[in-house]
């Protein structure tokens, strides 16, 4: 509507005997003009207020023409007498923001359905309707309305004796069956401590949710009071008992299911206090503005699919990076003999590597398919990294999605607010990460040092026994492409990153997966496993399982990532390539044997060195960069005090930078 006379228009549309699509309609255009009618239509006050109060402003406009026009005020009484006649209120107390579905998935898939589909005012479900008649962005102007605004308001659109009062109930007993149901369920109920429960607190829920009703129903306000108040204490209790499973996730790993369901029967226990303010309060108008402004809030919560994943994945990343946390100590050196043991270790990496440098040819010379050498390439990869993994070696670049867990665990300590005042803990921090960095240097060093001469020592022994090298001068010339900075080499390397990040997902929900459903134990004491493995096997397989589970699956998801992904974005068109430093610097070495020592006087090798430099550096800083946000985010710290920490490594490099890269004393 965009004319001074919508207002009349809808004034004059007002049937309380028109049917119910229309009547709900009707409201649902009132609320669209209370947002946007034009200033001329309620006069000069409109000038001297804030964009966000114009609605309530239009709404006393509205309520003065009411009051004028004793016939027409008495028709819109009438349309919402009938509408609240007709209307199930309790469903919007009970269940926006909440719902009564018990998995993250079908919740998530609810999400996008009410985004996508339209909805009808032809419904008696005010939850429903509620979508249609408000905004997230109406509780700015219902917050600023004065009581006399509320109370004509009430008086005119809001239902009349005891109907609200018993949709209100109605919504507490339909929320506390629920809770009452939720504190039963097996996977909730085995994960709570025995002492929690040892009071039956969701067993006693309906009985006192029950005789406040009554209580409330006969008028019996000393009573309703007494019973509110031992609910109360037994929704508290309630909530206690839910956060004794989150020890049991912790160690026991998470299921979002779970973890959906706890923030459900929190969220269940706040509304219900909510509502039981409501009932009782002498005055309700001051308590069901804020319910109101609690509904708007749950409104805008429950359409937002970003802010789904982040209220139910916070805790799974936490999870996850904790997880990895124990096994990313082990790629940090913090003084001269761990640093010398990892060289040791990536030495050791970059003799497989090599190999595995000579297996790529030898699977590109087979003139497979592109998929199938994608695939063959990915086997390669991850054998090779499961190789280095079981003899306790180690390969540059898996070292980020490991340290960024364990750096997160050592971040500074936020207060409630989520802020990082600590500084002491600061520059801790700052020290884990010049170990890290130079960790990492360290890794790549050893790989590279060992990796690179392997390969072309190899070429050179093959030249002088049979007369040419193993990898031959045209796919000497095809790394020579590949691999030169001025080429799209830093794009993929990059694109490595991300892989290898992903890898590090795969790992830890992998983990969290085999904790979760205790395999562990189920490989210890499964009568059948036992019974063929026997009891001491059975016990040694458990403790192997357990401590390579993350590792294996790291490893050998980012192998085949390595080998398949490139082969199926090319079949979509998407000519993406993966570039590890290791590997690179094993192919250049290659291509340097093939061709001769004439190619370091040529300039087209040194880009090549530049690239291998350049992929090393993006490798790392990608994976680990990704791995490392999700873990600042599992600890849940302000985007501020990710800069500051930003900062204080930043100011560290320009103070100190040769502490990320000299060997620790």
């Amino acid at each position: 509507m965009s004319s001074a006379w919508d207002l009349t228009a809808l004034i004059n549309a007002v049937d309380p005997k028109a049917g119910r699509p229309e009547r709900h309609l009707w409201l649902v255009r009132l609320m669209e003009w209370l947002r946007h009618a034009p200033a001329a239509a309620v006069g000069a006050d409109i000038t001297q207020t804030r964009h966000r109060q114009l609605p309530a402003v239009r709404l006393r406009h509205l309520l003065n023409q009411l009051d004028r026009q004793e016939g027409l005020r008495q028709r819109v009484q009438q349309l919402a007498q009938q509408f609240w006649a007709e209307i199930d209120a309790a469903v919007l107390f009970a269940d926006l923001g909440l719902g009564a579905r018990r998995s993250f998935a079908s919740e998530l898939l609810t999400r996008v359905q009410r985004r996508v589909l339209p909805a009808t005012p032809d419904t008696r479900d005010l939850s429903s309707l509620f979508c249609l008649l408000f905004e997230p962005g109406d509780a700015g102007w219902i917050a600023t309305l004065d009581d006399t605004t509320l109370a004509r308001a009430a008086a005119t659109f809001g239902p009349q004796g005891e109907a609200g009062r018993k949709a209100l109930l109605d919504a507490i007993t339909m929320l506390v069956s629920s809770v009452h149901a939720t504190g039963y369920v097996p996977a909730l109920r085995v994960r709570m401590d025995a002492a929690a429960l040892a009071d039956e607190p969701f067993e006693h829920l309906t009985t006192h949710a029950s005789a406040m009703r009554h209580a409330v129903l006969r008028g019996d306000s000393a009573s309703a009071e007494r019973e509110a108040h031992a609910l109360r204490e037994l929704l508290q209790a309630c909530r206690q008992a839910v956060l004794t499973v989150l020890p049991h996730l912790e160690e026991y790993g998470v299921s979002v299911n779970i973890v959906f369901d706890l923030e459900q029967m929190q969220a269940r226990t706040r509304r219900i206090e909510q509502l039981l303010a409501c009932v009782l309060a002498p005055d309700p108008l001051g308590q069901g503005q804020l319910l109101m402004l609690s509904l708007l809030k749950a409104l805008d919560q429950q359409n937002g699919l970003r802010a789904l994943f982040a209220q139910h994945y916070s805790l799974l990343a936490r999870q996850v990076t904790e997880r990895s946390a124990e096994t990313g100590e082990h790629y940090i050196t913090r003084n001269r003999d761990e640093y010398r043991e990892m060289l040791r270790r990536a030495a050791g990496g970059g003799v497989v590597i090599a190999g595995t440098t000579f297996l790529k040819f030898a699977i590109g010379a087979l003139g497979l398919s592109a998929f199938w050498t994608g695939a063959w390439s990915g086997v390669n990869y991850a054998a090779s990294f499961v190789i280095v993994m079981l003899l306790h070696w180690t390969v540059a670049t898996k070292q980020p999605a490991m340290t960024a867990a364990a750096m997160a665990a050592s971040l500074p300590s936020a207060d409630g607010n989520g802020d990082v005042h600590d500084q002491q803990q600061m520059d801790a921090f700052v020290d884990r990460v010049a170990q890290l960095i130079r960790s990492q240097m360290a890794g790549i060093f050893g790989n590279v040092a060992l990796c690179a001469p392997l390969v072309l020592g190899v070429q050179a022994l093959a030249q002088l026994t049979f007369g040419k090298p193993v990898v031959g001068a045209a796919d000497a010339h095809y790394v020579l492409k590949s691999v030169t900075l001025l080429g799209p080499c830093a794009l993929f390397a990059a694109f490595t990153g991300v892989l290898l990040f992903a890898s590090s997902l795969i790992a830890g929900w992998a983990e969290n997966w085999f904790v979760l459903h205790r395999l562990d134990s189920a490989i210890a004491w499964n009568p059948r496993i036992v019974a063929r493995l026997g009891s001491a096997r059975a016990q040694r397989w458990s403790r192997w399982w357990r401590a390579n589970i993350s590792g294996l699956v790291a490893n050998i998801s980012l192998g085949l990532m390595l080998g398949i992904v490139p082969a199926l974005t090319g079949f979509f068109g998407l000519p993406l390539e993966v570039r590890h430093v290791t590997l690179s610097s094993g192919q250049l070495a290659a291509a340097l044997g093939a061709l001769g020592p004439t190619l370091l006087t040529e300039g087209v090798f040194w880009w090549c060195v530049a690239g291998v430099t350049v992929t090393g550096l993006l490798n790392l800083t990608v994976s680990f960069g990704l791995a490392f946000t999700v873990a600042l985010r599992s600890r849940g710290l302000r985007l501020q005090d990710r800069w500051r920490i930003a900062g204080a490594i930043v100011q560290r490099m320009r103070r100190d930078p040769l502490s990320f890269v000299r060997s620790p004393n």
